[in-house]
């Protein structure tokens, strides 16, 4: 037996390299984290409220907006709480809840982003069988799927990193919790935690992004073999925002996981463009270039007492 002592808590450290700067940082931050909530509200609003986007591909992207909510949520709120001068402090039992929560989330999103793909996949290849094939039991399963493997996929990692023993140092040196900066503070190896934690996560990745480039060339064949320019650029109109938003989501995915030894300071800034700026940037993505979401959010501004022209 060996004696412990244990950690009931945790001091997040926070961006690093950024000693002076928190009051520029706060309310950049904030200003985004306020748009983010802004933009996915509106959305999820409009999905919600207007009929005519109640189809597989708005169901998709209303969920994909709740994902965004969250997954931000996680995270920015604590940091926005110490850089405005308050308590770096989090509970060991806070810590736990944020790697779940930001593991669950994050996972769920990019298994959501595959099944995007996928519903463009038969909206292309099949449009006379689409409302067929993707009917709402469909939906609803693949929904629930993401969810239930992100879910699963935070278990097995919050369960390995916490069932380490803690003691001694409990600075995690970076601003929220997440396991490449918790496992550094364990008292035991942490070998099997670390094989497992990116294998899980770079595995996952790694499926995800080759189901979606599958996805993808199918409708790239598609596509090539419509006649029509004016079909072609309406095809690929439908599919032009998702593959924006999976640019934007997994650029800094690949960065993070691929990149040997980054910098303290470029992983957190890549972090913050996964955490806060992709879902900041998502609700822009799918309603810059979409006839049926300005519409839609149009007439939820107008009913609020924000009429906007028509465009």
């Amino acid at each position: 037996m060996r004696n412990y002592t244990v950690v009931t808590e945790f001091i997040l450290l926070g961006i690093p390299e950024t000693e002076g700067l928190e009051t520029v940082l706060f309310f950049l931050l904030s200003s985004f984290y306020l748009c983010l909530l802004l933009g996915n509200a509106l959305i999820l609003t409009a999905i919600i409220t207007s009929s005519h986007l109640h189809t597989p591909m708005y169901f998709f992207l209303g969920n994909l907006s709740m994902f965004d909510l969250g997954f931000s949520s996680t995270t920015t709120p604590k940091m926005l709480l110490y850089l405005s001068g308050q308590s770096h402090i989090i509970s060991f039992q806070g810590c736990a809840a944020q790697l779940y929560f930001y593991h669950f989330l994050g996972c769920t999103e990019c298994l959501l982003y595959t099944v995007m793909a996928y519903d463009r996949f038969v909206a292309i290849c099949y449009p006379l069988r689409y409302m067929t094939i993707m009917n709402h039991s469909v939906c609803s399963i693949l929904a629930s799927g993401s969810w239930m493997g992100g879910c699963i996929h935070a278990i097995i990692l919050t369960s390995l990193t916490f069932q380490l023993p803690y003691c001694g140092s409990k600075v995690v040196g970076y601003y929220f919790c997440d396991i490449p900066a918790v496992l550094p503070l364990a008292c035991e190896d942490t070998s099997l935690v670390q094989r497992v934690g990116f294998t899980n996560v770079g595995l996952l990745s790694l499926i995800c992004f080759f189901l979606i480039l599958v996805s993808y060339t199918r409708i790239g064949i598609a596509i090539s073999k419509i006649h029509s320019a004016v079909g072609r650029q309406r095809a690929f109109s439908t599919c032009s925002a998702h593959i924006t938003a999976i640019f934007c989501a997994y650029g800094p995915i690949i960065i993070i996981y691929l990149e040997p030894n980054p910098s303290p300071l470029l992983g957190a800034i890549i972090q913050i463009l996964n955490n806060l700026v992709t879902p900041m940037l998502n609700p822009l993505i799918y309603s810059l270039r979409n006839k049926d979401v300005k519409s839609a959010l149009r007439n939820v501004l107008s009913k609020r007492g924000f009429p906007l022209e028509n465009k």
